[in-house]
């Protein structure tokens, strides 16, 4: 029984725990998901290369085992008359009964279908997968999500993307799912979207972070996306919690939610678990002679601590702009402070110099954004009537601090400018046509990055699926928004403050278009589009047009 999220609805009060999720209430989700038999959550594939794909499902069996045993079957047609590769493979409640197979001996650039069986039988829904190409390729479509948040919309994005044809792989940059419990988001939920016991409180043990996932992936859209193309994923922080690093998280306090390693390595566990991802924790992805694609991480694996706490204390000296000085040409700047960590900084690297003249673009998705972006002067009299005291500070510090050209987002590459003049320069080295894909900011960007006074590349940087960006603390016009920071930084070339959906990337030998589609809404079901922007890098320019 493959679960449906817009079957039922449970109305969560109080503090639920897992005991109260089967509650007499009827037929409830939360029934369906705990009870669920058989392949419970549709089917995925992942890791495309150019003869294999990884392909996922999730089987609990009627019978109290251990294990249990699951194939699966690849065809060249929908009907399975032409079976072309298969595998088996075990799963337990060890792993969530999640199953996760890779399929070899695959041909490049085709379309295969494929479905799972279980022992009694039973078949799995129908899952399309498509190889990579190699060669010469005249054009490849990729979809970009981030920051997909269920109790605060409808995944309309995800619905609007899994009907079309024209794409051949998403790409997920992080924020596939939300930490908070449901006492976070007070006014903001949707009416008639579902709302989980899984939300009941913030996620840490492996059992929240799981149920969290089951909630998610029981989304009829999200279900509908993976089933029609591979995806390429990647974690950032709430997937574990909010600014999380190496060693610890904004959101983590170890007083009362434990030992940070056991929750980080809950959520790791989880996540590799739910998605259709490999265990290596970056991976480069060749389509032909046209580019290359890299997943990397960013979060947990080796980041330092954001310079937030050095921040936060200059601003409260009794000279701030002296101390935001100090901070700006000691702290900040410091080499030692990595997103990537030394392993992946050089392994990118390396990667450049060996791909750049093999392959036209050499694409990087990342969870957070690259283009350098300070406060505009007039942000503080954008904000409502109304807005805290605590809010209006926060915007005024920012506004300060910009003036010094210290940026306002220490937990993006803004926070770590050693290491981003390290990634771009290899990049410029390598002689690469450099594209950041990535997310993070809830709004939409376009940066034409910079290093030394030379360009560097681009970045194409997604709006949210769902999540709400900076316009719901502005009551001006975010046209007169995005204009003024375009004005105060240099790097950035068009901005949208306001709106959801997803970027669709649109790579060809000579250029590599971007076009942000923004949905009508978010608070009802609809496929409907309220606009688009579009721009493009040529081959060789390595900024966009001005």
């Amino acid at each position: 029984m493959s679960i449906d999220i817009e079957r039922r609805r449970l109305i969560v009060g109080g503090t639920l725990g897992l005991g109260a999720l089967m509650l007499p209430i009827g037929r409830s989700l939360a029934a369906d998901l705990l009870g669920a038999r058989g392949f419970t959550h549709n089917v995925a594939s992942g890791e495309p290369g150019c003869d294999s794909m990884l392909l996922w499902t999730r089987y609990v069996p009627s019978a109290n085992v251990d294990d249990v045993r699951v194939e699966v079957e690849v065809a060249t047609d929908a009907d399975f008359t032409r079976v072309v590769a298969g595998g088996s493979g075990r799963t337990g409640a060890y792993r969530d009964w999640t199953v996760k197979l890779t399929v070899d001996g695959l041909q490049p650039r085709t379309t295969y279908w494929y479905r799972f069986i279980a022992p009694d039988g039973g078949k799995s829904p129908v899952g399309r997968t498509k190889t990579l190409p190699v060669g010469e390729v005249d054009r490849f479509g990729l979809g970009v999500f981030s920051c997909s948040n269920l109790p605060l919309g409808w995944f309309n994005a995800y619905a609007h993307a899994a009907a079309r044809e024209d794409l051949d792989l998403w790409l997920h940059v992080g924020d596939y799912l939300y930490e908070y419990g449901i006492a976070s988001f007070k006014d903001k939920l949707v009416a008639g979207r579902e709302i989980m016991p899984a939300h009941a409180h913030e996620m840490i043990s492996l059992a929240d972070y799981r149920l969290r996932f089951a909630c998610y992936r029981a989304d009829a859209d999200l279900q509908r996306l993976h089933q029609r193309a591979p995806m390429v994923a990647l974690w950032d922080d709430h997937e574990i919690t909010n600014d999380s690093w190496e060693g610890g998280a904004q959101n983590h306090q170890p007083e009362s939610e434990g030992d940070w390693n056991a929750r980080r390595a809950a959520a790791m566990q989880a996540y590799r678990e739910w998605l259709p991802v490999s265990e290596e924790p970056w991976q480069a992805y060749r389509i032909g002679t046209l580019a290359t694609l890299y997943r990397t991480e960013s979060r947990m694996l080796a980041r330092t601590r954001p310079a937030y706490p050095e921040l936060a204390k200059a601003h409260e000296a009794d000279d701030p702009e002296a101390a935001l000085r100090e901070f700006r040409d000691g702290a900040w700047r410091d080499p030692t402070a990595t997103m990537l960590g030394s392993d992946q900084e050089s392994w990118l690297a390396h990667e450049f110099r060996r791909n750049a003249s093999a392959a036209h673009w050499q694409m990087v998705g990342m969870g957070t954004i690259m283009g350098r972006t300070l406060m505009p002067d007039e942000a503080p009299d954008w904000l409502r009537p109304g807005t805290s005291a605590r809010t209006v500070e926060k915007f005024r510090r920012e506004v300060r601090a910009s003036r010094l050209d210290v940026p306002m987002w220490m937990d993006r590459w803004d926070g770590y400018p050693a290491a981003r003049s390290r990634l771009l320069r290899s990049a410029q080295q390598a002689d690469a046509d450099l594209v950041m894909l990535s997310g993070d900011s809830h709004n939409a960007w376009a940066y034409s990055l910079a290093e030394d006074g030379q360009p560097a590349g681009v970045e194409f940087a997604g709006h949210s699926v769902t999540s709400p960006g900076m316009e719901g603390q502005m009551g001006a016009d975010p046209k007169e928004v995005a204009r003024a920071f375009i004005a105060r930084n240099p790097e950035l070339v068009w901005a949208d403050t306001s709106q959801r959906g997803y970027l669709l990337i649109d790579i060809t030998p000579q250029r590599v278009t971007g076009e942000w589609l923004f949905m009508r809404t978010t608070k009802s079901r609809s496929t409907e589009v309220a606009g688009a922007h579009r721009i493009a890098v040529e081959r060789g320019r390595r900024r966009f047009p001005v």
